[in-house]
């Protein structure tokens, strides 16, 4: 009951602190650019137990390689901060060498217009004293300053093991979460991005692995920072490393019903329970609200999850499930289910490695405009892990287009710009053998 009691004293305590870094952050200021006057370390020496409203601030997630030189996602973060002069706090915690990480996002923040001081607390950072340093006014008062935090890439772990330590929100954590509880933007990039929902993927390198059935608390898994409204998980480097065969496993554990998997170099917005995508390939959203799933022989069966696939300048509603192409798309629907439908794509199709560098993609592409109403692929490791008891285990992912199916692709824009909303996905076990091909001169 006392720490309950502390904890809602503490987020008192940082509101009423976010409201005067408000108000004099602009005269109160010392030569590094922080305020001058600093609260005790009692003052910020909890966490908060607070409710969340549409009022709380918005979250972008970056996927990962994120072009320094990118001027969409740089200029849409400063505009979601509050324009020019907005004030960002970085803090680079991930990064093996944090210093080179937070000093590059400065300058493609400040390219951008913003204001960016570093919070010089890392693990990777030598002789510091982490228990010290997430509790030292000096970093609290510069969150409390600031209009943003951005969390940059690396190990998703360290920065969780850092601000979350135990379980328990260290209070820079709480400086952080009375920032977005007064409006202001939370935003990071690859290990950044991955802590925003409240389940996070720790340290999990092999996605068959994991549709494999290896998924442990503490070890693949483990939980976020829950800057993301709750139910929805989010997953980066997505599109490109085919990590829509990890997202469903962690889905279907926690108990999520939406997953958010946002690409290399691309970027998306979440905010008034609504995902708009910023730039970029583009983001993956995955649905499990009428899915299905059981084993078979003790592997993951699944039956109708929804994929669909953003493109920049799209949204989808979190709450009332409704996808919004971009204006530009709104008036070049793909008819596949138009009696004189002429597809693009003349034959069928098999994805041999449906989880490869964008062949989800690929296939749901190959799907609204090709031929047929199915397209199949095959997920399977050909050189299985050590300690791999089921080698022979593969998946096949069979995608469907149906009446809950539409697409759309304006011609003349070069690349693939597809929308594609509500795929049907099944996944079902299948034994590949292995080794999976054998010299021509061997006997049948």
């Amino acid at each position: 009951m006392n720490e309950a009691f502390n904890r809602r004293q503490t987020m008192a305590t940082l509101m009423g602190l976010a409201a005067g870094s408000a108000a004099h952050a602009s005269n109160a200021v010392g030569p590094s650019g922080t305020p001058a006057s600093t609260p005790t370390v009692g003052q910020l020496a909890a966490a908060p137990v607070a409710t969340r409203t549409n009022s709380w601030g918005p979250v972008v997630a970056l996927g990962g390689s994120v072009r320094f030189d990118n001027p969409v996602v740089w200029k849409r973060l400063v505009e979601l901060a509050g324009g020019p002069g907005s004030r960002f706090a970085v803090m680079s915690m991930a990064a093996g060498r944090p210093e080179r990480a937070a000093n590059l996002t400065q300058q493609a923040l400040q390219r951008a217009g913003a204001r960016a001081d570093w919070v010089a607390v890392a693990p990777a950072l030598k002789e510091q004293d982490l228990a010290a340093a997430v509790r030292d006014p000096k970093w609290l008062q510069m969150v409390m300053s600031a209009q943003a935090v951005f969390f940059t890439g690396g190990a998703q772990a360290r920065i969780v093991d850092t601000m979350l330590p135990g379980g328990q929100d260290s209070p820079l954590l709480q400086a952080v979460r009375a920032v977005q509880a007064r409006g202001g933007l939370v935003a990071g990039t690859s290990a950044g991005a991955a802590v925003m929902s409240q389940t996070m993927f720790r340290d999990a390198p092999f996605v068959t692995s994991v549709l494999k059935g290896v998924l442990r608390k503490g070890q693949e898994y483990a939980p976020g920072l829950g800057f993301a409204p709750e139910g929805l998980l989010i997953d980066q480097h997505f599109l490109k490393r085919g990590r829509v065969g990890r997202i469903i496993p962690l889905m279907l554990s926690t108990g999520d019903k939406l997953g958010l998997g946002v690409d290399e170099d691309s970027a998306a917005l979440i905010h008034d329970q609504e995902v708009e995508v910023l730039a970029g390939r583009g983001a993956l959203l995955v649905e499990l609200h009428a899915a299905t799933a059981g084993l078979e022989n003790g592997a993951l069966s699944l039956q109708g999850a929804r994929i669909s696939l953003l493109e920049p300048g799209d949204r989808f509603h979190l709450e009332t499930g409704r996808l919004q192409p971009s204006q530009a798309k709104l008036a070049a629907p793909v008819n596949f289910r138009a009696p004189n439908f002429d597809p693009t794509f003349e034959f069928d199709r098999y994805f041999m490695d449906v989880l490869g560098d964008y062949a989800i993609v690929d296939a749901m592409i190959q799907l609204v405009d090709g031929p047929k109403q199915q397209v199949r692929g095959l997920a399977y490791t050909p050189l299985p892990r050590p300690g791999d008891a089921r080698r022979d285990l593969g998946f096949e992912f069979v995608l469907t287009r149906d009446e809950h199916t539409r697409a759309w692709a304006p011609a003349g824009t070069g690349g693939d710009p597809y929308t594609i909303e509500r795929v049907r996905l099944d996944i079902r076990p299948v034994r590949v053998p292995l080794p999976l091909l054998r010299d021509w001169s061997e006997p049948a």
